[in-house]
């Protein structure tokens, strides 16, 4: 690779939380975020899967991220958003939207509605994304997430993307669960920004030459996989592996539920605020019931989340 990524570490995939209208709650998701980073986080993914991206309109994904960085004061450099959507004018215009508020980079899930498609169609996706914006500072993130979105980001699509457009197609969060693919990516790519989705794959993709995580469950433990991350810098291979164990144990009782509904739940405790539980349908919240379960197994774990 001609160069090295411009983000690594650990990124919390954001929740997104929201009033009883269904609407962002700006100054709750600024909070959030200032949290995120104080505690364990070196930067933010928004509006990804958890974020409830593809549940918000292209129009309110933009004020929203307007409103976070302008408002909220949150760094710019510290944000990637995700602007990965179906019609590839609206992906465009998402991405060259975020570029020009001074995001670090855009999170990039292929057009998911058609599956099966070919490798290259997905690379013209990709292409004219990145020919449409025109703009130097674009940093692009591949978004491998082929359980749920339907469309899986092949290892052709991926090393010829980012040997065609080295100084763009800077990583890839791998959501996929695959180890083996995200070792594959890193041996063909050496010091591509490579993310593992998964928390229990922090410790090995950081051995392989990856670049860290980016998990729903850093929104509540964070500081676990800072921890894994330090320790790992460090040369501590023992501790490092000792705080992996106990991320993965967290990640293993909250990926029981519906990922973004059991952030929600823990945030909701955490702060206290039954109004961290909204979702968007189709989205539903915990039950009292999952919500009680979830606790208690964490609280077994004996690990502080507050």
């Amino acid at each position: 690779m001609s160069e090295a990524p411009s983000l690594t570490g650990v990124m919390a995939a954001v929740a997104t939380p929201m009033t009883p209208d269904l609407t962002p709650d700006i100054k709750r998701w600024g909070d959030h975020c200032r949290r995120l980073l104080a505690n364990g986080c070196d930067a933010l993914a928004i509006f990804g899967t958890t974020g409830e991206a593809n549940s918000f309109t292209a129009d309110e994904r933009m004020l929203a991220l307007e409103a976070l960085i302008e408002e909220q004061e949150i760094p710019a450099d510290k944000i990637i958003v995700g602007t990965g959507v179906c019609a590839l004018p609206d992906a465009v215009r998402l991405s060259a939207h975020a570029v020009d508020l001074g995001a670090a980079g855009c999170l990039v899930l292929p057009p998911f509605y058609y599956k099966n498609v070919h490798d290259q169609g997905l690379i013209d996706a990709f292409t004219v994304l990145i020919d449409s914006v025109a703009d130097d500072r674009l940093k692009v993130y591949l978004y491998h997430f082929p359980q749920l979105a339907g469309v899986p980001l092949p290892l052709r699509v991926v090393v010829y993307l980012a040997q065609t457009y080295p100084q763009t197609v800077v990583g890839l969060k791998d959501s996929s669960g695959d180890f083996e693919n995200m070792r594959a990516i890193l041996q063909e790519l050496p010091g591509f920004g490579l993310f593992s989705g998964s928390d229990e794959f922090l410790l090995s993709v950081l051995e392989q030459g990856g670049a860290g995580c980016i998990t729903a469950v850093a929104n509540v433990a964070g500081f676990l996989a800072g921890n894994v991350l330090a320790d790992w810098r460090l040369g501590d291979v023992k501790s490092a592996g000792a705080w992996q164990e106990k991320l993965t144990r967290v990640r293993k009782e909250v990926i029981a539920y519906p990922g973004t509904s059991a952030v929600k739940a823990i945030l909701a405790r955490l702060d206290g605020s039954a109004e961290w539980l909204t979702v968007r349908p189709p989205l539903r919240p915990l039950t009292a019931a999952e919500s009680d379960h979830l606790f208690a197994r964490l609280d077994e774990i004996g690990v502080d989340l507050g």
